[in-house]
């Protein structure tokens, strides 16, 4: 999986572009090859500077749409209706797309980029608070590792030492790594006790960089003004530049140390020019143009940046003759009235971009000059973010889901939470599907719903009660439960339950996974797959375990759902197989068997269990970190674990929590689901031959949505598995 880097500021003009270039030509220097992508841009990706900057230099084939998420205004209109977590899914769906590629069916990417690096946001026209934990929960949704990056100015030594701990803290409590932080525009005036107070701040922490203040970098060019304006060219040195790069021309590099705009007659406004201005004034002000272009050719006049007319006026006839021969600087036009173009020109940050190569190469010397390199590409070659956020977490189950569709009954099919949430695995791909129930209730309820018909005119429903499929379903039934005294007649009565209907559909080969629950209980809906699905070979017990979509990690809770009181032996398996489970959704498993007691501290048939049981998980498992007995605290936070169980390969970082009896992994994930506000998935049903999965009665459509996709995933990984399947 494709590394990724996430460079974020707390503030407008910190510098984080420099950054952002100089891990992209640490990559690209190593010989690695260089993704890109920014979250939020001002308007696309083809006028963004870092964007274009990228492309122009690592990425030339490349669309630069395909490099961001949103725009400005569509990442307002998210924050207006207070939809920041949908915002966050849909960059995160962009930036995966683009890390990842297409998808394989177990989830794998396909020819990663070998480094992503991520421009974070720009602090312009959004609350700087909101917008730094904005750029914190993208990072770490993204799984990147983080670089942040400070500007000096206007700042004490104290006041950044406080920003970084603050920073490095804010950026810690989300999971995300921090690989080191950034200084810019440090002033020269700053002495050694000054410098030093910043880079030695944590002598086991990152490491703090500081780059000096640089003139080349502060000011921005011609090119970078006629870029962030739009404005039109005139006139100027060279050749006209060509339609698909309009802000590049001679002269598009010269740096604009000021700007005067001329609003005075002729000697006055000389007076006020100087070396390195960029002129602007009214586009019918001939006497002001022909005097600076004039200026230009002087041997005693000072050596402008260029000339922009404002107004959407231009020179013509005789006038535009002779501008034509002086013109030694750029001459450019925009449609906007001089006192709104002396605002936009204020406002054009000095950025960096292909516009002007001699600002790249000051930039990269800065960067290579005051950042350990060797350390930053060390750092970056060992991250390995572990986390999954609930957000990776859903993208993933979707999108595996959707590399390899699977057919999935629904046997709930006149429920409204079902049908909504069908219409939105219908419409994204993630399956397809088989609606039970009598027909036409179901479309009056799509129709009521105000569901899209469209999209369910391809799904197959079906009324158990009048099928065509009833009698040999029947006789397949009474077939494999003859001997325990099913009837014919008991045969077709249960045949016409949505539940044992749907399961044989599943049995048979119809289907490949079930998912019910929301209107009928856990036994209801398990029962049939216990009689005649049945469990994979070499499995002695099933059990369901949910996966607990935290603010900032997903835990896999197990067994919350099936096995009241598991002997020891039934632990030790229920163990492996949900580490199993754990690793196929993405959650790298280490795996705590959970009691009352930590390690050899405590006695009694209960802890003696789970003592017995870890040890034969333990000898069946070499390759997997299990640990047990271990208290919740001890497993979960690192504090606890250090006093607790020092030296655990588990105890503080355990992903797979498994409970001793039914009665505490029910009540511990519905604690945790209400009381934390965390996202329950499942159960997710392990052990069966072919997948069968139960929803709570209380579930919502996001819960119905993700245990279609779980189900889908475990049906591609059993067709995977069954003999002769395509290695």
């Amino acid at each position: 999986m494709a590394a990724s880097i996430y460079v974020a500021s707390a503030e407008a003009g910190a510098g984080k572009s420099l950054v952002a270039l100089g891990v992209c030509e640490l990559a690209a220097r190593r010989g690695g090859r260089v993704g890109f992508f920014r979250p939020i841009v001002r308007h696309d990706g083809a006028r963004d500077p870092s964007v274009r900057l990228v492309v122009d230099r690592y990425l030339k084939d490349v669309d630069p749409e395909s490099l961001v998420g949103l725009n400005r205004a569509q990442a307002r209109a998210y924050l207006a209706e207070d939809r920041v977590p949908e915002l966050i899914a849909t960059v995160l769906a962009e930036f995966r797309a683009l890390r990842d590629g297409p998808a394989d069916a177990q989830g794998g990417p396909r020819e990663p980029d070998d480094l992503v690096v991520v421009e974070g946001t720009s602090f312009r026209g959004f609350a700087p608070t909101h917008e730094f934990d904005l750029n914190a929960d993208l990072a770490a949704n993204f799984g990147s590792a983080v670089l942040p990056v400070f500007t000096a100015r206007g700042k004490t030594p104290a006041d950044l030492r406080d920003a970084i701990a603050i920073a490095f803290d804010q950026f810690g409590d989300r999971g995300c790594e921090v690989l080191a932080a950034i200084v810019n525009h440090v002033p020269e005036t700053w002495d050694a006790m000054a410098r030093g107070s910043l880079t030695a701040m944590k002598a086991d922490g990152p490491p703090v960089w500081l780059l000096p203040e640089d003139p080349r970098l502060e000011r921005p060019s011609v090119g970078e003004i006629a870029a962030g304006l739009e404005a039109q060219w005139l006139c100027g040195p060279g050749e006209p530049p060509g339609k698909d790069a309009p802000f590049r021309f001679d002269g598009a590099e010269r740096p604009a140390g000021r700007f005067v705009v001329a609003a005075m007659r002729v000697p006055h406004f000389l007076e006020h020019l100087t070396d390195d201005a960029l002129v602007v004034t009214p586009g019918d002000r001939d006497d002001i143009l022909l005097a600076s272009l004039a200026g230009e050719k002087s041997r005693t006049g000072p050596n402008i940046a260029g000339v922009l007319l404002t107004g959407g006026l231009k020179p013509d006839g005789a006038v535009a003759k002779l501008v034509d021969g002086l013109a030694g600087v750029p001459v450019l036009g925009v449609a906007t009235d001089t006192f709104t173009t002396a605002t936009n020109v204020s406002a054009v940050p000095a950025a960096l971009s292909p516009d002007a190569p001699g600002k790249i190469e000051a930039a990269l010397e800065l960067f290579d000059a005051h950042v350990d390199t060797e350390t930053l590409s060390e750092a970056i070659r060992v991250s390995d973010p572990q986390r999954v956020t609930p957000l990776m977490f859903e993208y993933d189950l979707l999108r595996r889901a959707a590399a390899n569709k699977k057919r999935v009954v629904l046997p709930e099919g006149t429920e409204p939470r079902i049908l909504r949430a069908a219409e939105t695995i219908l419409r994204r791909g993630v399956a397809d599907l088989i609606l039970l129930g009598d027909r036409a209730t179901i479309e009056g309820q799509i129709a009521e719903l105000k569901l899209d018909a469209s999209l369910f005119e391809g799904v197959a429903i079906e009324n158990p009660a009048t099928s065509e499929r009833l009698d040999d379903f029947a006789a397949e039934y009474h077939r494999l439960r003859e001997h325990k005294g099913v009837t014919p007649d008991i045969a077709r009565d249960r045949m016409t339950d949505v539940s044992y209907f749907g399961t044989m559909l599943v049995h048979l080969g119809l289907a490949d996974g079930m998912v019910s629950g929301s209107a009928h209980t856990t036994a209801h809906t398990i029962r049939p797959a216990f009689e005649f699905i049945k469990t994979k070979p070499g499995v002695g017990v099933v059990s369901g375990v949910f996966f607990m979509c935290l603010p900032d990690r997903v835990l896999v809770y197990g067994d919350c759902a099936v096995v009241p009181n598991p002997t020891a032996d039934q632990l030790a398996e229920i163990a492996t197989t949900s580490a199993d489970t754990a690793s196929r959704f993405g959650v790298e498993p280490r795996v705590a068997l959970l009691s009352y007691s930590t390690g050899e501290s405590g006695t009694g048939a209960d802890v003696d269990r789970v003592r017995e049981a870890t040890g034969k998980a333990q000898a069946a498992r070499l390759d997997l970190p299990i640990d047990g007995p271990i208290q919740y605290d001890a497993a979960v936070d690192p504090q606890t674990a250090a006093s607790k169980r020092p030296g655990s390969p588990v105890a503080g970082r355990a992903t797979v929590l498994i409970f001793p009896d039914l009665n505490t992994g029910n009540n511990t994930y519905k604690a945790v689901q209400r009381s934390a506000g965390a996202v329950a998935v499942g159960p997710v049903l392990q052990g069966l031959n072919k997948p069968v999965n139960d929803l709570s009665r209380g579930c919502t459509v996001a819960d119905i949505l993700n245990t279609v996709a779980i189900t889908a995933i475990q049906a591609q990984a059993a067709e995977a598995e069954r003999p002769g399947a395509a290695a």
